[in-house]
Formats: structure tokens, sequence, C-alpha cells
């Protein structure tokens, strides 16, 4: 059967007018794109159109469906038991991959997940793992494959193979102004995690400063129409809606979070980063069938950090990927940065704010972020957040350490987080971590 074709200026002239484009249409626009037939500036068109206008939610599927098969779905029956994934849509100190990942695998469930670096704010899974000296996570299929069958879990980049059209639209949308379109946002996530060859996915997607979303509505909206395509292609899909106003945990940096997960993995760790591992890897052992529920997966979840075979699965999988397993079993080993400082609190008080996104971007300027993909990061720059929103503080208290090999950016990130965190008289009221589930039958409060 010929593939069919269009002209693409009326294609882009319906869209811009507000029509709705067929499943044929938006193949023929990705696959003539990916094949070089359709140039730079015509996509970039289609993309600010779909912006404008929207795509429904048959669109958005059509769109995840061609990326998708613009490359290989990986095939992983060789791998026993439904494999499942989780994927964030990121935020400061968001180190959660890190934790859920060895103790999903540990309770029985495959965990392929295949993650992306840091960008802006926001930092990355593989800059986390490339900061453990050794680990690779450039693999190719086969031995992706072969590690995942091994360990029940492999933790790597996206390859060629995988969702091509993705990267190449990717690439546009972040000098089109194109990136905060809902649709498009889920048909990129989408098609990369559905390439991994996954049955089942669970979201944590974020609002508040320092996440992508800002506002709870929009994140209410993405995590709805993540769940909706998951869905459409078969694969049960579960979006919890998480709060970031406040960086995650207690460590923000590569190395540093990396060693804060070792000590969540020890049983350790702060509770608000503990909460969400737990509920999102219990979601994954259930989907997995290895619980007959999301609580009695929380539970195990539990029980694989009390027993160690969650700590002991990570151990296992950063030697399997060439990381030194020395610097995990003993993080103080692990290299300082030249310039560790403390920053005191102005006045005394509580902590009733934090603009996450503007100490997310103080890491950045620590050495800890790139502004640009291919600037290098620095695995031993970031800080550690001595208190939280609604922790008493007082004057002159230390409330963040900044670790830096840029002894010039010390002064400067120290004035910035000083200004990004606010201390009144009066305690704040708690945060909500996690507030709402999504699901195929909507949406539901979580309650605790």
């Amino acid at each position: 059967m010929s593939e069919k074709t269009f002209n693409t200026a009326s294609l882009i002239r319906k869209k811009r007018d507000g029509e709705e484009l067929s499943k044929d249409e938006i193949q023929y626009l990705i696959r003539a794109y990916t094949e070089d037939k359709i140039p730079d500036y015509q996509i970039s068109a289609f993309l600010m159109a779909s912006f404008l206008n929207g795509l429904n939610t048959d669109e958005a599927t059509a769109l995840t469906e061609s990326m998708l098969h613009s490359g290989i779905v990986v095939d992983l029956s060789e791998t026993p038991g439904k494999k499942v994934d989780k994927h964030s849509t990121g935020g400061v100190g968001d180190k959660l991959s890190l934790i859920l990942a060895p103790i999903v695998a540990a309770c029985g469930v495959p965990v392929p997940m295949i993650s992306g670096r840091g960008l802006g704010h926001t930092g990355g899974t593989l800059d986390k793992l490339e900061s453990i000296p050794g680990f690779t996570v450039d693999v190719d299929l086969d031995r992706y494959k072969e590690i995942l069958k091994k360990q029940n879990l492999v933790l790597v980049g996206q390859t060629e193979e995988i969702a091509p059209a993705d990267k190449r639209i990717y690439a546009l949308r972040d000098v089109t102004a194109t990136v905060e379109s809902i649709p498009l946002i889920a048909g990129s996530i989408m098609s990369k995690k559905l390439a991994e060859g996954i049955d089942a996915l669970v979201l944590d997607v974020k609002f508040g400063s320092g996440a992508f979303m800002k506002r709870h509505e929009d994140a209410v909206k993405l995590a709805e129409t993540l769940v909706g395509i998951g869905e459409r292609f078969g694969k049960k899909t579960i979006a919890y809606l998480t709060n970031m106003e406040q960086p995650l945990g207690n460590a923000v940096g590569n190395w540093l979070e990396v060693k804060e997960s070792i000590d969540c993995l020890r049983g350790g760790g702060p509770d608000d980063v503990m909460e969400i591992t737990h509920l999102l890897a219990g979601t994954m052992i259930y989907l997995g069938d290895m619980a007959d529920s999301v609580e009695e997966g929380i539970e195990m979840s539990r029980q694989s950090v009390e027993d160690g075979t969650a700590f002991q699965k990570w151990v296992d999988i950063v030697e399997e990927q060439g990381g030194d397993t020395s610097v995990i079993e003993d993080p103080d080993s692990y290299p300082k940065a030249d310039y560790i400082v403390d920053v005191p609190a102005p006045q005394g008080g509580y902590v009733s704010e934090m603009d996450a996104f503007a100490l997310g971007m103080a890491s950045l300027e620590l050495g800890a972020g790139r502004r640009a993909k291919e600037d290098s990061v620095d695995p031993q720059a970031g800080f550690m957040l001595h208190k939280k929103i609604g922790d008493p503080v007082k004057k002159g208290e230390t409330i963040v350490t900044i670790h830096t090999n840029k002894k010039e950016m010390a002064d400067a990130a120290a004035e910035s987080i000083q200004k990004a965190i606010t201390i009144k008289q009066i305690a704040p009221k708690p945060l909500r971590q996690v507030t709402h589930r999504v699901d195929t039958d909507g949406i539901h409060d979580h309650i605790v």
C-alpha cells in the first residue's frame, strides 16, 4: 500500500485556521520531515500553528504514534514479566528515579528506564548517573536488553534508533518558542516511553515554581493528556500531581543527589523524598502485577529498603554499567568541591516560601547545570538545604551549604539563594506533597 502524500502548505494553513488534521495528514508531516522531504521552516510553522490552536486527543495520539514509529519499538519479550517505567516532568532536586528504579526491580518488576539530561533549572537523571565514576549511560540496544534481562533494570540515555523524529522536533521546539504546548509535550514524552517496549507507565507530573508547569490546572491537563495517550496505546498509565514549590529533598546537584539517594536506599533520607518514592514505586509494583493494590505495592517498596535488597540492586546496576561501587558503598570517599560555603539566614522566623526555580538557577550558576545542550556539568557542584518550608530558623543559622569549584560564583549564588527563601514570623500551612491521581477513570483527590 502506497503512503499518502499531501501538500505541506495546505496542512499548515488548515492547522493555522483551527481545523483538525487527520491521522494520515499528521503521519505524512512527521514522516516527510524525518526523511528530509520537508524543511525546518515548514515544520516550525506547523508547530507554531499547533501551539496556538492546540491539538485534540486524536491529533495528539496520531502525533505520538508517528514519532514512535519514526524509529524502532524495542521488543523486550525475552525479559519475563510486565515491564514498567516511570517518567517525571522534572523539577529541582528530583532524584526519585535513582531510588525507585532499584526498589521496583528488587521487587520483581523489570524497569527499562531511558532518561534525559538536565537543561536550565532542572537536573537530568543521566547527569546524576554520570557523576558516578565510570558509569556508562550510552549502550546499544543489544546491551540494553542484556542488562535488563540480567538485572531487571537498565538506566540509559535515548539511542539514535528510538523516536528520532521526536529528537529533531524537540530541538526545533526549543528554538521556536513552542516548548510549552501540552499536546506537543505529551507526544514527546509518550513517543519515547512507548518505544522502550514498556507494558505500563507511572507519571510524576509536577507543578509549582520549580516545575515546568507552574500552574496546577496546566499540570492536570498534561496528566490527563498523557494518561489518555497511554491508555489509547493499550498501556496501563497512572499519573500523580506532585508539588514543586520547593526542591525535593535536601540535595540539589548531581553527586550530592546521588549521595542523598544512597541515604534513602539505606533507610534514611528526607521524608518528602521517600513519601513520593514509595507512592510511585508502589504503583509501579502494582502495575507490574507483583502486588494486588497500590497500598500493597507501597508496603513491598518499604520492605525492600528495610531488608537491603533495594540497595543491593543499586550496587549491582552500578557495577553492571561500569560504575565505581566503592563510592556507592562509601559516599564520603567521593572528592569534595573546592569551596564549601555556609549561607546564613538573614533573619529569624519560619521558612514560609521558596522560589524553587531561582534555587535551581543558582545551582546552575555553581556549575551543576547547563544553559545549552553542549555545556558540561560539574558533578561536585550544588547545595544542601538545611531548612524547608515550615521549619523554624534563627537569624544567622545556616540555611544552605553551597558546594562549588567556581570561587567567583559563590557570593552571587549565596545572595540569590537568600533572596529565593522567604522567612516570615508566622508558620505557613504545610504543603501537600501529592494532590491528585489521574487514571483512566479520571482525576481523584490523593488522600494520605
